[in-house]
């Protein structure tokens, strides 16, 4: 027995040193995420207040200034620029006179405070039980989130009073004791926002009738009030503009992502289109409180809470920008069985409420209707569609894991750098995989096109000052071919066509059809292949910003034709800049070349014949004539892109070590268990980390 108590301890020791280990870290995480919690709303405040008086804080101004609607006499709604109900100017005029000596900085930090409530009952509402590390990281996560979100973004910019609707329907639901208060609270949010009545049903049906008779009684009352202090206003307001329609900006402006909006975007106008719109409304209405009561029944009640939000952002007659929360806290559903399916869902929901929707779909005019009602897809999914999971499913705390390979041995010890970014052979989503290339490449564009200032005549002297020395370097190496390439391509018509389509047409195509290939054929070659493909791209944007560089048929008194742009006058102050959609002075390292090789590299790794690894390695070497033929690139820009695409392979070998072979289900690495092809079952008895 004592053997036995003497061998107990070092486990328990064991045991309780790793339990440390792991509050440890999460502590440290905690402190992190409440740390760019601040960073950010430290941030938001201060490129409110350093903007110029009369960009910032525009529609408070036109409400509150001293020339603001609220201050003149006559109607509120005189030249349609406030759009809140009469029962919101009524409650705003008492803060007239304060708001002429601190408008700015009162307004803007009473909404960051507003901002930080919202964050923290959301994160307390979370469905129970949540693992303790859910529970220590909810809260910065859910503040950090709102403040990168456009609606904050907007609503502190702007002045405008839109997250207080949010923060009192919460604070009923989560927070108030008794029904009544609960009731209170959201008919004062639905008097504010008349929308948001949708949650007195809502409340009616899960069984809190006293709240949603509240509900109904304060938002009569609050309107009536406002009636008998404002009955011109409140006539124009419910009766003229039908609860605020023609108030504000166009109603077919892209920022109103409502049904009505969307509906005059594609065309409807008159009687149509107002039909169309009750009916859609209708049926919108009817699923969103359906799904949102039988959630609210399952124990989700701040997943029914957003559903019928997002149903109001839908059914309401504008809904601008800074009224869209609703769709952000609809993140916290849960949709699909497999682990790996598991963040499309918060991922899609964060990128639309964060990003613009130009970067989320490439500018073409078949995707604008799309594009433009991007944020009112998302609260339509949310309210009507997505499968969002029951708590009683085996799937919700338990999804089918995700597989990964067993690891390779490195001839180095310290390889991987990284051991916990095991390697994934299991398909990846293939939503998720479009979402975040689309939006990579849209930030790459983005930040290539501002790498340098070749807009301006200090950038261009720049960029031909290093294409000078690129020249003089190829001279001492005896590399300088580019002139005698690109004349000799010129004199021949048909191979010059051949490079020009080369140049402009295989660029994306080819590195597009290799990673569409292994996602389908080799999944597990795939990540690994895509991993060296954004580190060596990543690699190349610190290279143009670092090194703009003329290319040579940018480069004076050279000679080189630009075959593929045509001729250019050198003597145009925006020379170099041949368009708003590229930088002309991002040659070094080359992209084109880059891209090609790791094309060929990962073919002639992963292709099983001889012919294929060899057609593959064809094309680097292709691109490289078509490059320099074209006048686009210099010789040494493909040893660049060579280098940046050699570093991309060296650091996913580094990071996560030998490329994987067999696959290893989650489930078995954690039991010890064998090798598996198959998704395992879920355990229906693990619990929640």
């Amino acid at each position: 027995m004592a053997n036995a108590e003497h061998s107990g301890r070092p486990a328990e020791a064991l045991g309780a040193t790793a339990v440390g280990g792991t509050q440890a870290r999460l502590r440290v995480a905690r402190l992190g995420l409440w740390l760019l919690a601040a960073v950010l709303a430290v941030r938001q405040v201060a490129v409110v207040l350093s903007s110029p008086r009369g960009e910032r804080l525009t529609d408070l101004e036109t409400w509150l200034g001293p020339e603001g609607v609220l201050h003149v006499r006559g109607s509120l709604y005189d030249s349609t620029r406030f759009t809140g109900t009469p029962f919101s100017g009524l409650a705003l005029k008492p803060l007239t006179r304060a708001a002429e000596q601190a408008l700015g900085w009162g307004w803007t930090f009473g909404t960051l405070l507003l901002v930080v409530a919202l964050g923290l009952i959301a994160a307390r509402a979370l469905p129970q039980p949540v693992g303790r590390r859910t529970a220590l990281l909810a809260a910065p996560v859910a503040i950090s989130l709102l403040m990168l979100s456009l609606p904050v973004r907007n609503t502190l910019w702007l002045g405008q009073t839109s997250i207080i609707p949010v923060l009192l329907v919460l604070v009923g639901c989560f927070v108030a004791r008794g029904q009544r208060a609960c009731g209170v609270l959201i008919g004062v949010a639905a008097a504010l926002q008349p929308a948001l009545l949708l949650f007195a049903p809502l409340l009616w049906f899960t069984g809190r009738r006293r709240a949603a008779l509240s509900t109904g009684v304060t938002f009569a009352a609050a309107t009536a009030l406002a009636w008998a202090a404002m009955p011109h206003d409140s006539h124009t307001y419910w009766v003229h503009h039908m609860a605020g329609v023609g108030l504000g900006g166009p109603a077919d402006g892209l920022a109103n992502q409502s049904l009505h909006g969307a509906l005059l975007r594609l065309g409807l106008a008159g009687p149509l289109e107002i039909a169309v719109f009750l009916l859609l409304g209708a049926a919108v209405v009817a699923l969103a409180l359906r799904r949102a009561v039988r959630y609210a029944r399952d124990g989700q009640l701040l997943l029914a809470v957003a559903v019928t939000g997002c149903a109001a952002i839908a059914v309401s007659p504008t809904a601008w920008q800074h009224q869209l929360l609703w769709v952000l806290l609809a993140v916290v559903g849960r949709v699909g069985r497999r682990a790996s399916d598991r963040p499309v869902w918060p991922v899609a929901v964060v990128l639309v409420m964060t990003l613009p929707a130009k970067m989320m779909l490439p500018n073409m005019a078949v995707l604008y209707p799309l594009r433009d009602n991007v944020v009112l897809l998302a609260a339509l999914a949310a309210a009507t569609a997505l499968p969002f999971l029951s708590r009683t499913s085996p799937y919700f705390r338990s999804p089918v894991p995700t597989q990964y390979a067993a690891p390779v041995p490195a001839r180095v010890r310290a390889v991987p750098l990284l051991p916990f970014l095991r390697r994934v052979v299991t398909r990846p989503n293939l939503l998720l995989e479009l979402l975040l290339i689309r939006v990579t490449y849209a930030a790459y564009a983005k930040v290539r096109l501002a790498a340098t200032g070749g807009s301006n005549s200090a950038g261009r002297a720049r960029a031909e000052e290093h294409g000078q020395q690129i020249l003089d370097l190829e001279r001492f190496l005896h590399l300088d071919i580019e002139h005698a390439v690109n004349h000799t391509v010129v004199g021949i018509g048909w191979l010059r066509e051949f490079f020009d389509f080369y140049y402009t047409s295989f660029h994306f195509a080819v590195p597009l059809t290799v990673l569409g290939l292994l996602y389908w054929r080799r999944p597990a070659d795939y990540r690994w292949a895509r991993a060296t493909l954004g580190f060596a791209t990543l690699l190349a944007l610190v290279g143009f910003w670092l090194y703009p560089l003329a290319p040579p048929r940018l480069m004076p008194d050279l000679g080189i034709i630009d075959t593929v742009h045509g001729v250019q006058d050198f003597s145009q102050p925006d020379y170099g800049t041949l368009t708003a959609l590229t930088n002309q002075y991002a040659a070094m390292p080359s992209l084109h070349f880059g891209w090609s090789l790791w094309c060929g590299l990962v073919i002639a790794i992963v292709a099983p014949r001889l012919w294929m690894k060899a057609l593959g390695l064809l094309h680097p070497l292709c691109t490289a004539l078509a490059i320099v033929a074209t006048g686009n690139h210099w010789v040494l820009d493909a040893a660049g892109g060579a280098a940046v695409v050699g570093a991309g392979f060296a650091l996913a070998y580094l990071f996560q070590g030998p490329r994987a072979r067999t696959v290893t289900a989650a489930a078995g690495a954690r039991t010890g268990g064998g090798v598996s092809s198959e998704p395992a079952a879920p355990e229906k008895d693990r619990t929640p980390s």
